[in-house]
């Protein structure tokens, strides 16, 4: 084995689906410089273990149970509470406004679902050596949030913890929907995860985006790197 990856590296798994964790952990056996040492099913849980026992990688999904804390909110806390821990994103939906979101919330990695374990076990090392892990066919789509992706490329020199916020004219609850669907959750999703019906959902959609001056899904992803002011 190359010299390059003898340190061994601690890693905790988080994801809703007990089938994907036993995969993933399957997989990561195999490799002698990686140590799984916790599998949960909730980021409550998550935060528990870390609190008793720091890792250096946390594999995470970015779309938990309905009862969950959502992707951006646990990156933020993970970030907050557990600076030495580095946070890698694995979604089945994505799109660039989520992962320069992810990224600033404190994600040091966003990597696809659909791509192989091969993959993933390259990612786990690139972050636990300090260095911000994308998949290519990200950097095209992520040439609008720039700015972001220079700000994540340093971390590795300087810790930021910057808290994605909306609008401060938004309800909590418009709030929510709206973080939500940035983390590539739909309206019936959402409505399940929060226990309102999916018209409710959509009704409180459309009227924050009412209140953000904007009518389309598109201007949303546009106005997302001004999430990170100040409020």
């Amino acid at each position: 084995m190359a010299s390059s990856i003898s340190k061994m590296h601690t890693v905790i798994l988080l994801d809703d689906h007990e089938m994907v964790r036993q995969g993933i952990e399957l997989g990561l056996s195999k490799e002698a410089d990686l140590d799984v040492v916790g599998s949960f099913g909730t980021g409550r849980e998550l935060l528990e273990a870390l609190a008793q026992r720091p890792v250096d990688v946390v594999v995470m999904d970015f779309v938990l149970g309905p009862t969950d804390i959502d992707g951006l909110s646990l990156i933020q806390t993970l970030s907050r509470r557990f600076s030495k821990c580095k946070c890698i994103v694995v979604s089945s939906h994505y799109t660039p406004a989520t992962v320069s979101l992810a990224l600033k919330a404190g994600s040091w990695g966003v990597l696809g679902k659909t791509r192989n374990l091969t993959e993933l076990i390259t990612a786990i090392r690139t972050v636990a050596q300090g260095r911000i892990y994308l998949e290519p066919c990200m950097l095209p789509a992520l040439q609008g949030a720039q700015s972001m992706l220079e700000v994540a490329s340093i971390k590795s020199k300087m810790e930021i913890s910057s808290p994605v916020r909306l609008n401060a004219s938004l309800t909590p609850k418009e709030q929510e929907v709206l973080r939500c669907f940035l983390d590539g959750m739909s309206v019936n999703s959402i409505a399940a995860k929060f226990s309102r019906s999916a018209s409710t959902i959509s009704t409180q959609k459309q009227s924050a985006y009412r209140k953000l001056g904007i009518k389309s899904d598109s201007e949303l992803f546009k106005i997302t790197q001004q999430f990170g002011g100040a409020g």
